[in-house]
């Protein structure tokens, strides 16, 4: 609301002017200043425009709150430094912020609408369970899928199966060795899984130890059906699972690879085929071809590029481990290479996790061997748990989750904070309904400052969701969650909502039962984007 009215004030100040407001973002940013002295938001909309307008930024500045003190839902406006603006909202505009946190929707928008996005998480090798940082992807991916589709997005999610390569005939050279009772090859996998799976197989195919590609097939199927499973039991779906063989076994590398030399970007050298990605801001050429014939991984890849903007993806998201940051450039090459906008291709790298128990670092799995599984950290926190922690940060940090924390039920545990939080205003209104008191619309009542605290934090949903959609930043609808709870549970210890005893219910009561209200609807959006239940009980 806020920022549509600072949007509106620019934009008629400009052309009052005969300035040009072509450049005036689609999103204006108001924020919350640091400092509460400053005034309950700030914008730097000045700045942004000074120089385009080519106005002074603090003459604009000026301007713009001589206009904005106009308005009846701006209590005051002040320009402050060399160009920001401070912003203190009406009391009567604070019932604007709940009326709008009351409606279906809060917190959505449409910056994103018409944008078909591929958002490719996971794709964890199909030669074990999910590991910790596959557990990381699937976590944030899915909160990533959320957040984009609550701005309007049409998201895809995909998994990149890959079941072509080393790491496959490794995997089934493990299997055999295993259903013959004998150690795992040197560059094999260990673990009771394989043992497992090798069992299954033999279950269901009693002669596939003569016959290695039934072991390929029925194995590799048995361990992908489990990840795929695992991934279910912890919220997360995909729309489309991708085969890498398939981009092989149809031609569609070879023919990925004709288009590259028939332009001019590959070119041959000692007897392999090698793509200019330099041309185009890579740090190397790349082998795309080897001097053996057979296609390197990054043929795979561009192969898969040109499919997935076939299929007419405007973008394409890329969530990749710690050890791919030379993805970023030789895709974004590929993309350029291929005649294609570098900008369509995004890659996110994400970083390690680690668990802690006791202070020590927890480095054995139950069936993986020495790889600590998503599996295991269900097991030990719970999924909400799980992924609130793997959410709450930023992907370019690595992560250490302390489980014994994840295990309390106080308020230093942040998922258990938050739910709590949303558990209370669901209790006051039951309570509520049970001595038949109805929310009320009296918002000129709500002049407690722990009151305006809240309205504006409310007000702050919004905003939170745009920023993180725009910036591929889930973990910040984590922290304004808990920013949230902080200031309910302050709003609660100093404004009695119920009436005490036989104490008459007021309009005031029926008014800030409704700010409660209010504040389980964002509470409950807010867990829902990170895929994390809102209970009712705690």
């Amino acid at each position: 609301m806020l920022a549509d009215l600072v949007r509106t004030a620019v934009a008629r100040l400009l052309a009052d002017r005969g300035l040009d407001i072509t450049s005036l973002p689609e999103q204006v940013t108001v924020e919350r200043p640091r400092n509460p002295e400053h005034g309950d938001y700030s914008t730097n909309i000045a700045l942004q425009l000074a120089k385009k307008a080519g106005v002074a930024p603090r003459d604009l500045a000026t301007s713009l709150v001589e206009a904005l003190r106009t308005q009846p839902a701006i209590a005051k406006a002040d320009v402050a430094g060399p160009g920001f603006i401070n912003l203190t909202i009406a009391t009567e505009a604070q019932g604007a912020i709940v009326e709008d946190a009351l409606k279906d929707g809060y917190g959505t928008g449409s910056e994103l609408a018409g944008q078909k996005i591929n958002l490719e998480f996971v794709s964890a090798n199909p030669t074990g369970p999910i590991h910790l940082g596959g557990a990381r992807w699937a976590a944030v991916g899915d909160a990533l899928g959320r957040v984009l589709e609550a701005r309007g997005g049409d998201v895809t999610r995909e998994y990149y199966f890959n079941d072509a390569g080393a790491q496959i005939d490794r995997f089934v050279r493990s299997l055999i060795a295993a259903a013959k009772g004998e150690p795992a090859p040197e560059d094999g996998y260990a673990g009771t899984y394989v043992s497992d799976i090798a069992a299954e197989v033999l279950r269901r195919e009693p002669g596939a130890l003569g016959d290695p590609e039934t072991v390929r097939e029925v194995g590799v199927g048995l361990m992908f059906e489990e990840i795929k499973r695992s991934l279910h039991d912890f919220g997360v779906d995909f729309d489309v699972y991708f085969h890498e063989d398939s981009l092989h076994q149809s031609g569609r590398v070879d023919e990925a690879v004709a288009k590259l030399k028939a332009n001019g970007s590959l070119y041959e050298k000692d007897g392999a085929w090698w793509l200019r990605s330099t041309d185009f801001g890579d740090d190397k050429d790349r082998v795309v071809i080897k001097s053996d014939g057979n296609p390197a991984y990054i043929a795979g890849d561009i192969a898969y590029l040109v499919d997935k903007r076939g299929r007419g993806f405007d973008l394409c998201i890329y969530m990749l481990g710690a050890d791919h940051h030379g993805y970023i450039a030789r895709l974004k090459a590929a993309a350029a290479a291929l005649g294609d906008d570098p900008d369509s291709v995004e890659v996110l790298i994400g970083q390690l996790v680690n668990l802690v128990s006791g202070g020590q670092p927890v480095r054995m799995s139950k069936r993986a061997g020495t790889v600590i599984t998503m599996e295991d950290l269900v097991d030990a926190v719970g999924v909400d748990a799980a992924r609130y922690a793997m959410i709450r940060s930023s992907v370019d940090s690595s992560l250490d989750i302390d489980l014994d924390l994840l295990r309390k039920h106080s308020n230093d545990n942040p998922v258990y904070y938050v739910q709590y939080a949303h558990a209370r205003t669901s209790s006051i209104l039951r309570n509520a309904a049970d001595l038949g008191i109805t929310p009320g619309e009296d918002f000129a009542l709500l002049t407690h400052e722990r009151e305006g605290d809240l309205i504006r934090t409310i007000g702050e949903f919004p905003r939170v969701v745009a920023t993180a959609a725009e910036l591929r930043e889930p973990h910040r609808v984590a922290r304004y969650l808990e920013e949230l709870a902080g200031t309910y549970h302050r709003f609660q210890q100093d404004c009695r909502v119920l009436p005490r005893g036989d104490e008459e219910t007021t309009p005031l009561h029926q008014v800030r039962l409704q700010l409660v209200n209010a504040t389980r609807r964002v509470f409950a959006a807010g867990l829902g984007l990170l895929g994390v239940t809102a209970p009712e009980r705690m």
